[in-house]
């Protein structure tokens, strides 16, 4: 038999069916702008979240998960690479040339691709536009279909399909319901292979808008509260809509689920659960995010864990679940023990955030705070102030010089912010937002 003969045997066997079904299916439900303790199984009151808080019961709840960002992009440049979004000074959102996610970056998707997935993204991107060669499909999609970045901004074609940008996308302004037939589609069309679906939402970032029976389900709460909440719950209707498809077709048992949202609450009135801050800071209120895994059979029902994960340890855990590898150094770890109970504990490690000229990080309970340009670092331990409200600066100034230290090294390790956003400095932009706020009644 000549050689190519057996080379595409080898490759026949290696993606036969009976050892693809030994791959789960990677599925990310991802959020934006969602408000830590949005869902109900955070505590959330405004909006019923029964499909997200179905997925908390049947697995494993982190009350301390993390987004290595405070804005949209950056944080999904840390989900889609492994790897802290500072490597390559990608510290605020997109916009314009030369902001888009280096092509020396290799995503999610292409990583999965790798290890013989059909890969699908629905929804939003944010990691450029500029060209073809920023698009999902240039990036190791298979199927794409969503919105460019948020809706309403920019100048040019909102919405992309396959490797075009197109003008419209039927039913946008109101997104959800559209992602979730997408997304049936995709499982339906993919359902005897091994795949991996980003379904990255639009919601709960602005604007808030919502099909009509959300709206008047909601009728009674004040006018920005109605829109928002029935944006949140049509999202959960969508999650729910695609866990209904999944086990129809009876893989919920061979599918690895994560929820994560991409920063913190952004609306004035998002639920934080009493953490500092929001969306465009490094405080609690910016990067603490509902982060949620399952994996029916997998992953024991009911867990609840205060181990502080990051969306950066997403793809070392998909591949490790996939049975992938990569040669590229990947600043997430595998959760796999942690989430199947084989541990209770993760190694000892901090984790770093930046946006501009704020930063933090973590290190056990402890963290170390600056959140404006010209606000001197704060200490605090979030076991006993989850709040951020006391410095103990002053009290563990070791501890302090020793927490600069390590950010410090740590910086010096990644690449300089390669675009500025006025957001970065504090005060000022802190007013203005809120004054921004006011007059919309929403987050941007």
């Amino acid at each position: 038999m000549k050689f190519s003969a057996l080379l595409f045997l080898f490759a026949a066997t290696l993606l036969s069916p009976a050892l693809a079904a030994n791959k789960p299916n990677i599925l990310i439900f991802y959020m934006d702008d969602m408000g830590w303790a949005q869902p109900g199984a955070y505590g959330g009151k405004m909006a019923p979240t029964p499909a997200m808080d179905a997925l908390a019961a049947g697995g494993m709840r982190f009350t301390q998960g993390y987004s290595s960002g405070c804005v949209c992009s950056p944080g999904r440049v840390g989900l889609m690479t492994g790897r802290y979004q500072a490597r390559t000074g990608h510290d605020a959102n997109p916009g314009r040339a030369g902001r888009e996610l280096l092509l020396s970056e290799t995503t999610m998707a292409q990583h999965l691709k790798a290890a013989g997935y059909t890969t699908g993204i629905v929804g939003k991107w944010h990691l450029g536009d500029t060209s073809a060669e920023y698009l999902p499909e240039a990036r190791g999609f298979d199927f794409a279909v969503g919105t460019v970045g948020n809706l309403g901004e920019g100048k040019g074609p909102a919405f992309y399909r396959g490797k075009d940008l197109v003008e419209d996308l039927p039913g946008a302004p109101v997104t959800s319901p559209v992602y979730a037939r997408e997304s049936v589609h995709f499982l339906e069309a993919n359902h005897e292979k091994p795949w991996f679906l980003f379904l990255s939402f639009n919601a709960v970032h602005a604007p808030h808008v919502a099909s009509a029976k959300w709206m008047e389900k909601f009728k009674d709460l004040p006018r920005h509260d109605a829109a928002y909440a029935a944006l949140a719950a049509e999202a959960d209707e969508a999650i729910g809509t695609v866990m209904t498809k999944l086990r129809e077709l009876k893989q919920e048992e061979n599918t690895l689920i994560f929820l994560i949202s991409d920063n913190g609450g952004a609306y004035q009135n998002a639920e934080m659960g009493g953490l500092r801050g929001h969306k465009w800071f490094v405080w609690e209120g910016g990067i603490r995010v509902s982060w949620i895994a399952a994996w029916k059979g997998r992953i024991p029902a009911g867990r609840v864990s205060d181990e502080p994960v990051i969306q950066l340890d997403v793809l070392p855990t998909a591949l490790a679940a996939a049975g992938g590898s990569t040669s590229i150094p990947l600043d997430g770890v595998n959760l796999l023990p942690l989430l199947e109970g084989k541990t209770e504990k993760l190694a000892a490690r901090e984790l770093y955030f930046r946006f501009g000229v704020q930063q933090a990080v973590r290190q056990g309970d402890w963290k170390l705070v600056k959140a404006s340009k010209d606000m001197q670092p704060m200490l605090v331990n979030l076991a006993t102030d989850p709040g951020e409200q006391t410095d103990l600066s002053a009290k563990e100034p070791e501890k302090a010089q020793a927490l600069q230290k390590l950010f410090d090294q740590w910086n010096a390790t990644m690449q300089p912010p390669r675009w500025e956003d006025q957001r970065w400095n504090g005060e000022e932009d802190r007013k203005a937002g809120k004054k921004e706020k006011r007059k919309k009644g929403q987050g941007k």
